[in-house]
């Protein structure tokens, strides 16, 4: 089964719901979560493509988030949004095998460009053994 959910975690309700907005308007399935906590609970992780996650969250980051992933063998093609950016945070990011690391408000052509790059990822490891 192809995975064509995008999940959105941010503890700011405005852009969780702003950016469900958006992938719906591209022609995303787009499911959001108020916490890591809840992703990582929800059933609808199996079923993700990709993963949005803000870094500024309390009790875990959108970096934490992304890294918990990878050690539990559950790695997504992840893109990292920030109000707060600065170049510690985008090295770590980008060294651990996130795919983006946006400044928001993100622009919708950037972010439209990390979607697509997402979306080869997830095809390219579904067609792994």
């Amino acid at each position: 089964m192809k995975k064509i959910l995008v999940s959105i975690v941010d503890d700011d309700r405005f852009c969780r719901e702003s950016t469900c907005r958006l992938l719906r308007s591209l022609g995303y399935k787009a499911d959001s979560f108020s916490s890591a906590a809840e992703f990582l609970a929800s059933p609808r992780l199996a079923e993700t493509a990709c993963l949005i996650a803000d870094i500024q969250m309390p009790a875990m980051t959108g970096l934490e988030l992304h890294r918990q992933l990878v050690d539990t063998g559950n790695a997504i093609p992840t893109i990292l949004v920030t109000a707060f950016p600065n170049d510690v945070d985008r090295t770590s990011a980008l060294n651990d095998g996130v795919l983006c690391y946006l400044r928001k408000p993100v622009e919708d052509e950037q972010f439209t460009q990390c979607l697509r790059e997402a979306f080869r990822s997830a095809d390219s490891a579904e067609e792994e053994p």
